[in-house]
């Protein structure tokens, strides 16, 4: 398996996986969107040996209480049915949290289940005194440190690039 950042010919093979993993095409259209506004730091795919595109990460920024600190939000993640619990969707989350650590990004935020998003050190945004727009179960928003100390001293509001809201 190779993970490597998006390149243009990976568009459509994204939007049909973004389609296929998800119950409707509101993910698909939303990256789609993003793209055309230019709102991605980060956009990964895994690919099997022979080419075949299987998995995706996107992460994008986010502010706290209407101020950009290079903070990202990391959403959303899929992989193809067939290849799920083989540990591709790890592989690309570490490495994207690896590679924005390395680009001078300290911060990153997600929506999703505490118990898998915690294996990475996404903790409950509550610690921080930290909250999303949206109302979403206890202990779904969950925020990680990518260096040291980086929330020391904030807390409020984080928001996403405004067509998240758009879903």
């Amino acid at each position: 398996m190779l993970i490597r950042t998006e390149a243009p010919a990976d568009i459509l093979p994204i939007n049909n996986l973004l389609k296929s993993a998800f119950e409707t095409n509101a993910e698909a259209e939303l990256v789609m969107t993003l793209r055309e506004n230019s709102r991605f730091t980060l956009s990964l795919v895994a690919c099997t040996d022979e080419g075949e595109l299987i998995g995706y990460a996107l992460f994008t920024p986010v502010s706290l209480n209407g101020e950009q600190l290079g903070w990202q939000g990391l959403a959303p993640v899929a992989v193809k049915k067939e290849f799920r619990n083989q540990g591709i969707a790890s592989n690309m989350i570490k490495e994207g949290l690896d590679s924005l650590y390395e680009f001078g990004y300290l911060g990153c935020v997600v929506l999703g289940d505490p118990d898998f998003y915690s294996r990475y050190g996404f903790v409950d945004s509550n610690l921080f005194n930290m909250r999303s727009i949206w109302e979403v179960p206890e202990g779904a928003f969950r925020v990680k440190e990518l260096a040291e100390n980086e929330f020391s001293g904030k807390q409020g509001l984080i928001e996403y690039s405004p067509e998240f809201s758009q879903l």
